[in-house]
């Protein structure tokens, strides 16, 4: 007598598609589900014939690998299209200046472009600003400042008025309301001077700041 459709047949079937996935196609699925199924029909006990509910079962789960392959197409061809058309997005980004999280100034010219995210108002800000061997170059009192986000220009002059020479340093912030400490998140600048594909997505190479990845990207100027 022949085994059940919907155990016999849906074990194979289970198995082809595994295949047929690793492949990309599912002709192979079907080819085969179609000729199992006819040799069922053929063999089939005369007094215990197929289910015709079970058959319709099995085509309609074949239908569903079908379709979960053309959707799969589909999102990829989308995604594809979506990350040029970021690319392309991106690439208007160059010779602009972008706003990311970091702790990096530029100095060039003497002038170097940082900001700082506040969480709520704050009376007090402290900025310090370092070279990269560690040593303090420059205090800046901000005074106080309301919440969100706030740009700063550095002349480039150490706390003694001496001009710093051109180049990358690092800053820290401090923030507080009366006696309490605020959140202070820093925030680097710099210009968009290419961009390129990345594993993650879209990454933006920025002067001074190396590769950023462009979701990162709090503001334009």
């Amino acid at each position: 007598m022949t085994a059940p459709i919907d155990s016999a047949l849906l074990s194979s079937m289970n198995g082809v598609t595994a295949a047929s996935a690793a492949k990309g196609s599912t002709q192979e699925t079907k080819d085969r589900f179609l000729s199992m199924l006819v040799a069922q029909m053929r063999n089939q006990d005369p007094l215990n014939p197929l289910d015709n509910a079970q058959v319709t079962s099995q085509m309609a789960q074949l239908s569903t690998v079908e379709g979960i392959e053309n959707m799969n197409k589909t999102l990829t061809a989308l995604a594809n299209s979506l990350g040029t058309d970021q690319l392309s997005q991106a690439a208007n980004l160059i010779g602009h200046n972008i706003v990311v999280s970091g702790n990096t100034v530029s100095l060039n010219d003497g002038m170097g472009v940082f900001g700082l995210s506040l969480d709520s108002p704050a009376d007090t800000i402290t900025i310090s600003i370092y070279d990269m061997a560690g040593q303090l170059v420059s205090t800046v009192n901000a005074g106080g400042l309301p919440a969100g986000e706030h740009m700063f220009e550095w002349d480039g002059l150490n706390d003694s008025g001496v001009a710093m020479p051109a180049g990358n340093y690092r800053f820290e912030a401090t923030a507080g309301s009366g006696k309490n400490a605020i959140a202070v998140q820093t925030l680097s600048s710099g210009v968009v001077q290419g961009v390129a594909r990345g594993e993650d997505g879209i990454e933006l190479n920025v002067q001074g700041l190396g590769k950023t990845a462009y979701a990162d990207v709090r503001q334009i100027h």
